[in-house]
């Protein structure tokens, strides 16, 4: 269990999934817990269903805290970076969670010698689901990695990565949620018009989605030799996969990712 206590500098959607996931796997205590959000109802409401305690304001959270993690939205961080700066000190740990904003900047921003974690985690953190991708600036330890891979680790799994490879990871887990989202909406379209009523179809499509993934994570064979698990000669299977390709729906996906990618190194000014 986390003995540190963590202030939360933003507690939407990303912030609260956090928090709440820290409560329900028993990793820190509620009560070491800070929330701070504009929205004061807001984050009242989060804080008594978890037990944790609202902060007076983001000054308040950080002055309490040991583990800053910063959620706000990367437009406003320039502007909560100077209210914070004087109060963030090299005992701290910042985490940003914040998209675009990277170590170079959050250190320069935050002061000398501040140990800072970039992280990409993703919305599936609000079902423990998510698949979060951080890199340690140079003033990070052993211990606080061992923080971060904790306290990610209650919202799904964690994984280390070089900062060059962020834009990537939001191009294709950051976002990738929504892409897959769309494709239970057009499976579910397609059993529709196949005849299937919208609520059966719509779990189909899901547990389809779902099952599928399990089924790599848990085989680990090449999604390729999978897929043949599931073609036999002239049936179904393969007339459908034949409508695919014809549709470029394969292209159309590397080139999905590889947009939101794009977009993700223009945001951070590259």
């Amino acid at each position: 269990m986390l003995s540190q206590r963590i202030a939360f500098i933003g507690a939407g959607a990303m912030g609260s999934a956090i928090a709440r996931g820290l409560v329900a796997r028993g990793v820190c205590p509620p009560e070491n817990l800070l929330l701070s959000d504009v929205r004061r109802e807001w984050v009242e409401g989060i804080a008594g269903e978890i037990g944790a305690r609202v902060a007076h304001d983001n000054v308040d959270a950080v002055k309490q805290a040991d583990v800053i993690l910063l959620a706000v939205k990367p437009q406003v961080f320039t502007d909560v970076a100077q209210i914070l700066r004087p109060y963030v000190t090299p005992d701290h740990l910042v985490i940003s969670i914040m998209g675009g904003i990277e170590i170079g900047t959050l250190e320069a921003t935050l002061g000398e010698g501040i140990p800072v974690v970039r992280v990409m985690p993703n919305i599936l953190a609000q079902v423990g689901a998510a698949y979060s991708v951080y890199s340690p600036g140079e003033h990070v330890t052993p211990e606080h990695e061992a923080t971060v891979k904790a306290l990610l680790g209650a919202v799904g799994e964690v994984e280390a990565a070089e900062e060059k490879l962020m834009d990537a990871v939001t191009g294709l887990s950051g976002s990738g949620p929504a892409f897959v989202f769309v494709m239970i909406e057009a499976l579910a379209d397609g059993g529709v018009k196949a005849g299937l009523s919208r609520p059966l179809a719509l779990k189909l499509a899901a547990h389809t989605l779902f099952g599928a993934a399990k089924m790599w994570m848990e085989t680990g064979k090449h999604p390729g030799e999978l897929k043949d698990m599931v073609t036999s000669p002239a049936g179904t299977t393969i007339a459908g996969l034949a409508e695919m390709e014809a549709a470029g729906v394969r292209s159309g996906l590397i080139r999905t990712v590889d947009a939101a990618a794009k977009r993700s190194r223009e945001l951070s000014g590259k």
